[in-house]
């Protein structure tokens, strides 16, 4: 019995330390939510969808509109592709769609199969004054909206620039841990992740043409929105959503993937990562891809290089016409 009590006595004191821990970690927290409000700076444009906020970002001008889509998780979708569409918008326009839940739109608790994923880009771009064709240039998870867009408004889309994107074979075997997600929420709420060495210095950061300023408002942005109620409720609905996109078959439009080696959080190797997208590709009349030698987050790493293949790409579609 005396030992119940001392190993009960040692417990209710972990748990003690534990929770006066987590108090320390939210009060600095707040502390530093309250001190990064002045460099938080919106870049973008706020449009309403639904009764909610979405922030739409412009750049460029020319007859042709490239829309790039984040992939999950991606806290800043507007500094995350920069290094990329910086070198684009010389010759196009530029919309880069923030969904719910990222960046400086709104953190929305609502479904979010593919369907209303893509109704609400539809409805920002509409609300934004950015008509259709576009050329949409999803990264990782956002393949799979691009693809059911493809399918369901195939007079919207021009042609499809795939970022590493997905596509719906990744997520038959792909594992979710979707209780992690949940404990990831937590510690972004509570402030635990602001003790995790180097966790907010993303590949855009690190790899990408972001000005100091730039990198210290993405740090800023990552502490708000990381593992967002919405951004939950997204990966949940990723396999379901698939299965959708699957049953729509292959869509058949110009279409160019970039493919990276696996690297970077996928959870695949190598050559199953490249196979996948390359066996997708294969249905698609005309369809290319290349591989690129680097992670996920392509367009961090191999910027110049897409930004010319995309611009080649896109006189070839031109000259067709």
């Amino acid at each position: 019995m005396k030992i119940l009590i001392k190993v009960l006595r040692i417990f209710l004191l972990v748990v003690f330390i534990l929770g006066i821990l987590v108090l320390i970690c939210f009060i600095n927290h707040r502390i530093q939510l309250s001190r990064e409000k002045k460099i938080l700076r919106q870049i973008g444009n706020s449009v309403n969808v639904d009764g909610n906020s979405m922030n739409i970002y412009t750049e460029g001008e020319g007859d042709v509109t490239l829309v790039f889509m984040s992939g999950g998780g991606t806290c800043s979708p507007v500094l995350d592709f920069k290094s990329l569409y910086s070198l684009l918008s010389d010759e196009y326009k530029i919309a880069v769609v923030e969904k719910f839940g990222y960046g400086f739109s709104d953190v929305v608790d609502k479904e979010r199969d593919i369907n209303s994923i893509l109704e609400d880009t539809r409805s920002a771009l509409t609300a934004a004054g950015i008509e259709a064709p576009y050329i949409l240039c999803p990264h990782s998870m956002s393949g799979l909206e691009a693809l059911y867009w493809a399918q369901k408004y195939p007079d919207e889309v021009m042609a499809i620039v795939g970022l590493d994107m997905a596509v719906p074979k990744y997520y038959e075997s792909m594992k979710i841990n979707i209780p992690l997600m949940h404990l990831a929420t937590f510690a972004a709420q509570m402030g635990v992740t602001r003790f995790i060495p180097n966790i907010s210095e993303s590949d855009a950061i690190k790899y990408g043409t972001l000005s100091e300023e730039e990198k210290e408002l993405y740090r800023a942005v990552f502490y708000r929105r990381t593992a967002t109620v919405t951004m939950i409720n997204e990966t949940e609905a990723v396999k379901e959503n698939a299965k959708t996109v699957e049953s729509g078959g292959v869509p058949q439009l110009p279409m160019l993937l970039f493919i990276s080696d696996g690297s970077g959080g996928t959870g695949f190797d190598k050559e199953t990562w490249r196979s996948i997208p390359k066996d997708y590709i294969a249905q698609v009349q005309g369809g290319e891809y290349v591989e690129l030698d680097c992670p996920h987050y392509v367009h961090d790493y191999e910027y110049e290089k897409i930004s010319g293949d995309i611009k080649m790409f896109v006189e070839n579609i031109r000259a067709d016409e």
